[in-house]
């Protein structure tokens, strides 16, 4: 049976020089999902982070984006967990992920950092790989080289659009996502992705004529 969720982290950098680039699409998330369920972050210095708390259809879950940058995320969320003594099983982590197009979103449970140096430091700090992951996709450069640059850069409008589409997508399936319940949840995302895809191309044809 599946563990629900107590503690969404959204992962990203601080200051509005980072607000909109692709690194940060996990706090796009956060913020989104704070948006529509009026939430209200409040500064936790214990925590260096911004935290609310989301209590929806009897789910008690605290959200959270870090204060620190993305490479020390792990210090935001290792004392959060611990004074709230959540287990690894109940967090979920939103981040950034290149390896999926731009306008897709996936689950995944443990596993490695894939690169992603917030994931590398909360998995350093928990000592854990065990908790869940929301991977935010955001294109590739193409070259590996451009990485680094790549996610500290704004994405292009249309791309901007593709992964708030995403994001909002996830937003409406909030209660299973509390519930833990991710098999239904990407059964669901799958499905209408497949249809955002298959809109997004009979519109282009439609353009091309």
């Amino acid at each position: 049976m599946p563990s629900a969720i107590k503690l969404i982290v959204g992962l990203g950098n601080p200051g509005p020089e980072y607000l909109m680039t692709r690194h940060n699409a996990g706090f796009w998330f956060v913020d989104a999902l704070a948006h529509a369920r009026s939430l209200t972050f409040k500064p936790e210095n214990r925590f260096k982070a911004d935290v609310a708390r989301l209590q929806d259809d009897g789910h008690d879950c605290l959200v959270c984006k870090p204060n620190t940058f993305m490479n020390n995320s792990g210090m935001s969320v290792q004392p959060l967990v611990g004074f709230y003594k959540i287990p690894i099983e109940e967090i979920l982590v939103v981040h950034d992920d290149i390896d999926l197009e731009a306008g897709t979103v996936r689950f995944k449970k443990g596993g490695g950092h894939g690169g992603n140096n917030g994931l590398r430091d909360v998995i350093e700090k928990l000592g854990s790989n065990a908790f869940n992951r929301l991977r935010i996709g955001v294109g590739h450069p193409g070259n590996s080289a451009e990485v680094v640059n790549y996610v500290l850069s704004k994405p292009s409008r249309d791309d901007t659009g593709l992964i708030m589409e995403s994001i909002g997508r996830a937003i409406e399936l909030l209660p299973r996502i509390l519930d833990g319940d991710f098999m239904k949840v990407m059964t669901r995302l799958h499905t209408q992705q497949s249809q955002a895809i298959s809109h997004k191309s009979q519109e282009k044809d439609k353009d091309d004529e």
